[in-house]
């Protein structure tokens, strides 16, 4: 973890990070990946069976999780551990339910109306991760928007273990959410799987939800033949302090993240010199003991950052120029600080809010833009599981009204014909 007190520096290291996934692999990755969908796409379930013996260990028959193992999972989990997850629910429902958008139908003054008429896709495929971790907060978070939006048949896809079973409390929040189908596959032949359709696996409209660099690779491929939520990177976490931040409170912020993924990146944007001191003490002592301490290492040595900056305007700037994926503003006025925020995925207000508390239960959603990404996108959230259509509808006088308009456009871009279906309506 580097210690910077320049600003020119900053930003350079800063750009490093960003652009931590990108590398000479990636065409390597994705000429892969692209051999694993195409066997997918041509030999299907025999396919993803393969694959999923090579690179998981185990031969997925049956495929399909059974829905007597999932309400088993479910009547099996710890009443503490459901009662938090029923609050998580909850409070994320009724979050998305806001996000809901609304049709409309605006009337012209000749009897012209113009409409746009929201409504959500037939079908989508939900991702969640394995290996390192369980994430069944990762299941709330893609189930429950694409629910909030109507759509009538959700298939989720998670790897199995070395003996092919899916993590218990994975398969209880994916029974609280009404999911309606569960696969005990991964990988990049799972996402094949769900763009393309198999005897077993339905072809779905929109596959969601984050995984390593093969998943994405597949993600980015099969985009536009199917729809996907957004390309996600490792995970990563910006914190602007100042000399009232507790030190050790932000250390525990900054592993919070780094404990997810080598390729996580942790940084401290401050004003303090002797905050940047103890913060990085603070992080390399908790590392010591901590259960994934080789995880943590490796992110913390490689995308770790702490930077001086003279001022807070100053963090701002460099802040904005990083557009994070998680943003943590622990200042004497946070809100203050927050009006010059422009770039970031969710932004997290004072010491009580650590970035925890929006990973699990505060409502918003926790798949977010990463590696630069929130400059020109948000969260996944209600809106990628809808579409919209729109619905025009003139009448014989207000398309006269318009008629010439509409001719002198058409030819002045040269489409005599498009000029003429309006012309050729009043010949008579």
């Amino acid at each position: 973890m580097k210690i910077i007190n320049n600003k020119q520096k900053a930003i350079q290291e800063l750009k490093r990070i960003s652009q931590r996934t990108i590398s000479g692999d990636n065409k390597k990755i994705d000429s892969i990946v692209e051999e694993i969908l195409q066997e997918v796409k041509t030999h299907g379930d025999n396919a993803v069976e393969a694959y999923t013996q090579k690179f998981d260990g185990f031969l997925p028959k049956p495929m399909q999780v059974s829905s007597k193992d999932l309400k088993n999972a479910w009547d099996e989990t710890d009443n503490n551990l459901k009662r938090s997850l029923e609050n998580a629910y909850q409070r994320i429902k009724k979050f998305h339910q806001k996000e809901i958008p609304e049709s409309f139908t605006l009337k012209g003054e000749h009897g012209e109306s113009v409409q746009r008429r929201w409504m959500p896709v037939k079908s989508a495929g939900l991702y969640i991760p394995g290996g390192r971790a369980a994430y069944p907060s990762t299941v709330l978070m893609n189930a429950i928007p694409a629910k909030v939006a109507g759509v009538k048949e959700i298939s989720m896809v998670s790897p199995g273990d070395a003996n092919g079973i899916i993590n218990k409390t994975v398969l209880a929040a994916a029974y609280l959410s009404g999911i309606d189908k569960v696969f005990r596959i991964g990988g990049a032949q799972a996402i094949g799987a769900l763009a393309y359709g198999t005897n077993q696996i339905n072809k779905v409209d929109v596959i969601s939800g984050p995984g390593n660099i093969y998943v994405t690779s597949a993600k980015k491929l099969i985009y536009g033949f199917t729809g996907i939520d957004s390309l996600a990177g490792p995970s990563e976490i910006l914190i602007i302090a100042d000399r009232t931040a507790n030190s050790s409170q932000i250390a525990s912020d900054l592993l919070a993240q780094a404990e997810h993924d080598p390729l996580a990146s942790s940084i401290l944007l401050t004003t303090s010199n002797r905050q940047a001191k103890e913060v990085f003490d603070e992080v390399f002592n908790k590392i010591a003991d901590h259960p994934r301490k080789e995880i943590c290492n490796q992110s913390i040595k490689n995308w770790g950052l702490i930077a001086i900056c003279d001022s807070l305007d100053s963090c701002v700037e460099l802040s904005n120029e990083f557009a994070p994926e998680h943003l943590e503003i622990i200042t004497i006025d946070p809100k203050k600080t927050l009006e010059n925020i422009e770039n970031a995925g969710a932004i997290f207000l004072g010491k009580w809010t650590p970035e925890a508390v929006g990973d699990y239960l505060a409502g918003p959603n926790h798949t977010l833009p990463t590696c630069g990404n929130a400059r020109f996108s948000g969260s996944l959230g209600v809106e990628t599981f809808m579409k919209n259509s729109s619905i025009i509808e003139f009448n014989e006088e207000s398309l006269k009204i318009n008629s010439l308009d509409i001719i002198n456009l058409a030819k002045s871009e040269g489409l005599h014909s498009h000029a003429n279906s309006v012309q050729i309506r009043f010949e008579d």
